[in-house]
């Protein structure tokens, strides 16, 4: 088991869910962690909660679809700290109107896609262009991606701008392991199935109180992450698929 004392860790998405209860966590696990999303109150308040209990936390506000933004924000990472270890590129969205009928009858809704696309991928390869020069440098780094269960596998429920982008995710995870495994770098891609997270609010037909106690929580997907960052440098966890245990239908 690899030690993280004094290990950083920035994460994108930080401020509710996965992306929220993984700082928690890692943080316990004595990294310092540098908290990223659009806004800045809830990044505030976990960061001030992370501190209160002996913990490191900083706070940089950005929309990970700027690319300026992101890669300053690396650069201010790797100045304070002096390196940059993981990445949990763990943002993304989706929206109300995700299906090829709500495109048909209101060819509107594709700039909605664009947003998710900008967040969901493109997001995600500005964070990881911006950190391999740390991390080839240091000749070790790990990048986490939050993909999903729509990333493996067809869901009725997920849409076709968020499945298509986290299908993505998975292939441009592959190729940094494929590509800069020489350089000591490793990527894994985490693929929920349902978690508890504010982005089910935006589902066409809500999750009843019963459905959300029995999907996957954000605690659960923080514990892969934790696993995977604890793993000996020489090994490369390249995916984990993870589903609640009373899978729901609307999965497939």
């Amino acid at each position: 088991m690899r030690a993280l004392d004094g290990k950083v860790v920035w994460i994108t998405g930080a401020g509710t869910g996965i992306g929220e209860a993984s700082a928690r966590m890692l943080a316990l696990a004595g990294m310092t962690v540098v908290l990223s999303g659009r806004r800045a109150d809830p990044l505030e308040q976990t960061a001030a909660s992370i501190r209160e209990t002996g913990g490191q936390a900083e706070v940089i506000a950005l929309d990970v679809a700027d690319r300026a933004a992101v890669f300053d924000a690396a650069a201010t990472i790797d100045r304070i700290h002096g390196r940059i270890d993981m990445l949990f590129a763990n943002a993304g969205t989706n929206l109300t109107p995700r299906n090829w009928s709500d495109a048909v009858d209101d060819p509107s809704v594709l700039d909605g896609w664009d947003t998710v696309i900008d967040a969901n991928l493109k997001g995600v390869y500005n964070g990881v262009t911006a950190v391999l020069p740390a991390m080839r440098r240091q000749a070790d780094g790990l990048i986490v991606i939050t993909s999903s269960w729509a990333g493996r596998f067809y869901s009725k429920v997920a849409g076709v701008a968020y499945g298509a982008s986290k299908h993505a995710v998975m292939s441009l995870s592959a190729q940094v392991n494929m590509q800069e495994g020489a350089n000591g770098i490793r990527s894994c891609a985490i693929c929920p199935g349902e978690v508890a997270t504010p982005i089910l609010d935006r589902r066409p037909v809500k999750l009843t109180a019963q459905e959300l106690e029995q999907v996957i929580q954000p605690a659960d997907i923080a514990e892969a992450a934790l696993f995977v960052a604890r793993m000996s440098a020489g090994t490369s966890v390249h995916e984990i698929l993870i589903a609640p245990t009373r899978m729901r239908a609307a999965l497939g």
